[in-house]
């Protein structure tokens, strides 16, 4: 047998394990009453509780709560009531027992607020029944308390036992999550919960506002795409844990409903834009961004179907595309890290945080993980994660849009715009701290001539070959770069003039020996150095190097001369049009 098929085998043992197992404890004695006393703080009510499948949905109080149906109710075992999409609605009994000698108030809690119809019906004093009725498909205000979470205040009265239905319908996933509180250590609860929810939102909110300026800024795509995906995903967030409904529409139940696949669909969609453009899959991985294209053309149908079908038939579908969907942001992250894209290694570190996160959340969804604070937080918790990793990768995109902009496109040095801003910083930093700067300025000899005499191209890289001498030659923080044509210029902080010259030989001789047996090149280097307040201006010192570079030209080229030991002459006769008369 294959090894992935005996994989396979084995999986589906250890499942179908599970589930006998399952149903074997559910088939035992029934749960215990939860006992009530003044020491109580919180306590999970999965243990307590029994429950009744009603596949039709047509079951109603009377019969349920009915001496008939007592032994339909079968215990949880301890295993998390979580039972990922279900077309059933879902029947909870469970018994509070006050062991004190005087009344006390709990508080029942529901901590998954997407379920869209939620009874609960609280046996008096004199033998009737309160009915609470809510849900997210309902207005908010139909809540007993109005917080994003379901609480139903409870009295029980001295040695009192008090059993208690409910029951959970809803289109999504049926995550059944019950707990008692006293009053006190509810306040307590989620006053911590606010703080760190306020945490997270704010840190998302000052996320969106600085990336916003960034776009406006550098106009780049990518950060157009970085906005839209966090911006719907934190808004995807905020209703997964109730906030939207409870602050922005409660009053809106529909759109409360459904505005979970809109934001989850666009989080999708801003996701895959946001990966194709930071990593430039087009370029690299083309079939694969062609994947991703079709995967986004797939969201954006999805996007348009939603207003028109019920949440029950959407999400499944959608579900299946988000496992889909991370497995292609995955692929795109691994083929770009392979292909040496800075961004990606920033990428993948963020969305292996993320994905761990929703695979979490999707298998608890599907009711093969339990429901409990990690897997119901999976999002939040890796998109901490994640909100920081990737405003590391956008910074390493803002910095590999500013290497382009500062690149010579044909050498790979930095370009004329480069020099300008550096060799003018450096100049001011040398006068601050009285410190040497000398300056290079390089020229091929007589290559107008072999421009005419082997062609653009074959010049062209006869340039490369030169730059990259240069490169190797040159090292940090002296700076090499292309100032325009066959002319380069050199920067050389914190160099004095016995330095400078040293290189500039090095550099002549390395060009005239390494282009001997193909191009036959050779360079000519104008020296000039800054080491007292002689120079007023950045342009004065790049002068004298220019004159020094034109001298050269004049004494024979293929040699160094610092501006120095130049005989004075006027600004005229260092005029290009000097040069290009000596050079042809």
């Amino acid at each position: 047998m294959p090894r992935h098929s005996y994989t396979l085998a084995c999986l589906v043992f250890v499942l179908l394990f599970a589930r006998s197992l399952e149903a074997v404890a559910a088939s035992g004695e029934g749960p215990t009453p939860f006992n009530v006393d003044k020491g109580l703080d919180m306590a999970g009510l999965t243990p307590h509780l029994a429950l009744l499948e009603d596949p039709t949905q047509s079951l109603r109080f009377e019969e349920v709560s009915s001496a008939e149906f007592a032994d339909r109710f079968k215990s949880t075992a301890g295993q998390s009531p979580n039972f990922g999409f279900s077309e059933s609605a879902w029947w909870v009994r469970f018994t509070l027992k006050n062991t004190t000698a005087e009344d006390l108030a709990v508080t029942l809690r529901q901590d998954y607020p997407l379920i869209d119809h939620l009874t609960l019906w609280e046996p008096l004093a004199d033998g009737s029944w309160k009915r609470h009725a809510t849900g997210d498909r309902l207005s908010f205000y139909s809540r007993d308390v109005e917080h994003r979470d379901y609480l139903f205040p409870l009295e029980l009265p001295a040695y009192a036992s008090r059993t208690y239905y409910m029951r959970f319908s809803s289109d999504g996933s049926m995550n059944i999550g019950l707990s008692l509180y006293a009053p006190e250590s509810l306040l307590e609860r989620i006053g911590k919960e606010q703080l760190a929810y306020g945490a997270y939102y704010g840190g998302f909110l000052v996320l969106v506002i600085y990336n916003f300026f960034m776009f406006i800024a550098v106009r780049d795509r990518t950060f157009a795409h970085y906005l839209l995906y966090v911006t719907s995903y934190g808004l995807y967030m905020a209703v997964h844990n109730g906030l939207t409904f409870q602050f922005l529409w409660p009053n809106f139940p529909w759109f409360a409903n459904h505005s979970l696949l809109i934001l989850l669909i666009l989080s999708l969609l801003g996701a895959l834009q946001f990966a194709r453009s930071i990593l430039v899959t087009q370029q690299i991985a083309p079939r694969t961004d062609f994947a991703a294209r079709v995967l986004e053309w797939l969201m954006l149908i999805s996007l348009a179907c939603t207003p028109f079908f019920t949440y029950h038939t959407m999400i499944v579908p959608i579900s299946l595309l988000t496992f889909v969907i991370a497995a292609q942001l995955l692929l795109m992250g691994v083929l770009a890290l392979m292909a040496g894209s800075r961004p990606a290694r920033y990428y993948m570190t963020a969305w292996t945080a993320l994905l761990i996160g929703v695979l979490a959340y999707m298998l608890k969804t599907f009711g093969l993980l339990p429901h409990n604070v990690l897997t119901q937080n999976g999002f939040q918790i890796g998109s901490l994660t994640e909100m920081v990793l990737l405003s590391l990768a956008l910074s390493s995109r803002v910095n590999e849009l500013q290497r382009k902009t500062y690149t010579d496109a044909l050498t790979g040095l930095f370009n004329r715009r480069h020099f300008d801003d550096k060799f003018a910083t450096e100049f001011h930093r040398a006068q601050q701290s009285k410190q040497p700067l000398t300056l290079l300025v390089i020229d091929i000899d007589c290559f107008k001539q072999f421009n005419d005499t082997y062609g653009h191209n074959v010049g062209d890289h006869a340039l490369k070959e030169v730059a990259r001498i240069l490169a190797k030659g040159v090292r940090k923080p002296n700076c090499p770069c292309r100032y325009g044509g066959e002319e380069f210029a050199v920067i050389l902080p914190n160099t004095d003039h016995d330095a400078a010259m040293s290189l500039a030989n090095r550099l002549r001789v390395k060009v005239e020996e390494e282009t001997e047996s193909g191009y036959k090149l050779s360079i000519s280097v104008g020296v000039a150095s800054m080491a007292h307040d002689e120079f007023d201006c950045p342009n004065k010192l790049f002068e004298r190097a220019d004159y020094a570079l034109y001298t050269a030209k004049q004494q024979g080229r293929n040699r160094v001369i610092d501006y120095r030991s130049c005989a004075p002459r006027r600004e005229s006769e260092m005029s290009k049009n000097a040069l290009i008369g000596a050079e042809s």
